[in-house]
């Protein structure tokens, strides 16, 4: 799903695995996607530990800037959702998009530790948000 959402927002926009961002990289962009995929009704715990190491060092720094969110979920996703959106609330970060919300309904254990294939409708609806966000800073519009 990352990778369909980088590939949508063009040449122009990073992409970064959770365990490597840093502070400095998210001071340095100017809006933000967070992809995560949800794990026991929480993003997973890479982004959480992002979160964590970044939350402090962003404070007061980020006030303004626009962000989106697609969840990769077994479930319904709304706990990661709502976890990043509490988090995002302390920034003071401007959601641009609905929440992008793909649901793998992996219920069963045999399910939920299969390998699992995103759909290429919902690969589409991550191309268009990353082309959406990508096209709304490069305009300004954000």
């Amino acid at each position: 799903m990352a990778n369909a959402a980088h590939d949508g927002a063009g040449g122009d926009a990073g992409m970064m695995a959770a365990a490597d961002v840093q502070p400095e990289a998210l001071l340095a962009a100017e809006g933000y996607l967070f992809v995560c995929p949800e794990n026991l009704a929480s993003m997973s715990g890479e982004m959480k530990e992002m979160f964590d190491r970044c939350y402090y060092p962003l404070l007061g720094k980020v006030e303004g800037r626009p962000y989106a969110t697609a969840i990769a979920a077994g479930s319904d996703g709304s706990g990661a959702q709502a976890q990043i959106d509490r988090i995002v609330t302390g920034w003071r970060l401007r959601r641009v998009a609905d929440p992008l919300i793909v649901n793998l309904a992996a219920q069963t254990p045999e399910a939920i530790l299969a390998p699992k294939t995103v759909p290429q409708d919902d690969l589409q609806r991550c191309r268009d948000l990353g082309e959406a966000l990508g096209e709304g800073l490069r305009l300004g519009v954000f």
